[in-house]
Order: C-alpha cells, then structure tokens, then sequence
C-alpha cells in the first residue's frame, strides 16, 4: 500500500524521482525485509504466539483512540480555504492514517516484551514518517529517499542480528528479563 500511495502522489504530481522511491519502496520493504524476517524467524525457532504486555481486545481499542486522535491532530494541519482539487485533497487523509502508523507502531514497541515484535513496530513507526514526509512535501530529493531506504535495511539486519544474539545468550527474547542485568 505504500508503494502505492508513493505511486499515486507520483503521478497526480508529475514527480518521476518518487516513482523510483515507490519502486524501492516495493523492493525493500514488501520484498526484503519479510524474506529476512522469516529467515531470522525460523533461525530463532518461534515457535509460539507471542503475548503482549495489555490483552488484545485492549491493545485493539487503545489502536483505535490512536486512529482518533491521529486524525485529530491531522484536522489541524488541513486549511479549508486552498481551492481544492485532486492532488491537494490527496494528502488530507493520508497526513492522518501516517500520524496513526506511527502512534499504533509506537504502542506496539511498548506493548510488545519479545524483541523481535518490537523491531516490527519500530518498521512500522517508520513507514509512518515515510508516508508522512511523502504525503506534506510530494517527494524528497531522490538521494534523501535511497538513503533512508538503505538505512532501514541496515537497521533491520543488525536488529536481526542483535536479535539473534539475544536468543543465543539469553534463551530468550523477553526483554524484561534483559532489565534484570543492570548494574
């Protein structure tokens, strides 16, 4: 869907430099990253559901505040008096479902103990910015956008790595068990 999104702001906005980030976008992060997930997934031996630290139908209701207020605090942002039309009415959604990714994957690093699903909801936090600053400025300059992607590769693999590490020393990955090590 992100990939999407860049596609269609692409587009209405005649900017050929975002369809090489929607292109990377696709790559990357529908491509990648799951593939290396999985493997890492399967190299650890998960082998259970893992339980967050508030119960679900909870975790499903503060998500949904989350969307609310994200779409409140975007209401803010939108300016009624600029004449409307297809590519500056695309954004005025958008703004909020970016504002509520990255809240909802704020929460899920919090709520989250293993630290697998946390690296998951920090993906999530940053597909959240990534649609923001796409949706407000119609594109960054094109190395901005690679450089950001090659960021998120690398921090995805070496918190796959720490993340293995974790389960290698420990036996686990609960994080809260980790809090007892502090000196």
């Amino acid at each position: 869907m992100l990939a999407a999104i860049a596609g269609l702001i692409a587009y209405f906005n005649r900017a050929p430099h975002i369809y090489a980030a929607a292109l990377l976008i696709l790559v990357v992060k529908a491509l990648a990253l799951p593939v290396l997930l999985e493997r890492l997934v399967e190299r650890i031996e998960i082998r259970k559901e893992i339980e967050p630290l508030i119960n679900i139908p909870l975790s499903v209701f503060i998500s949904g505040g989350l969307t609310l207020v994200a779409y409140v605090v975007a209401e803010s942002f939108y300016q009624p008096d600029l004449p409307v039309n297809a590519a500056s009415s695309l954004g005025h959604n958008t703004l909020a479902v970016a504002i509520s990714l990255f809240l909802i994957g704020f929460f899920t690093m919090l709520n989250r103990r293993k630290a697998l699903t946390q690296v998951l909801g920090l993906l999530t936090l940053e597909n959240g910015l990534f649609l923001a600053a796409i949706s407000l400025t119609y594109g960054m300059p094109l190395i901005v956008e690679i450089g950001v992607f090659f960021d998120v590769l690398v921090a995805a693999m070496v918190l796959g790595i720490l993340v293995y590490r974790i389960r290698e020393t420990f036996d686990s990955m609960d994080v809260s068990k980790l809090r007892r090590l502090r000196g």
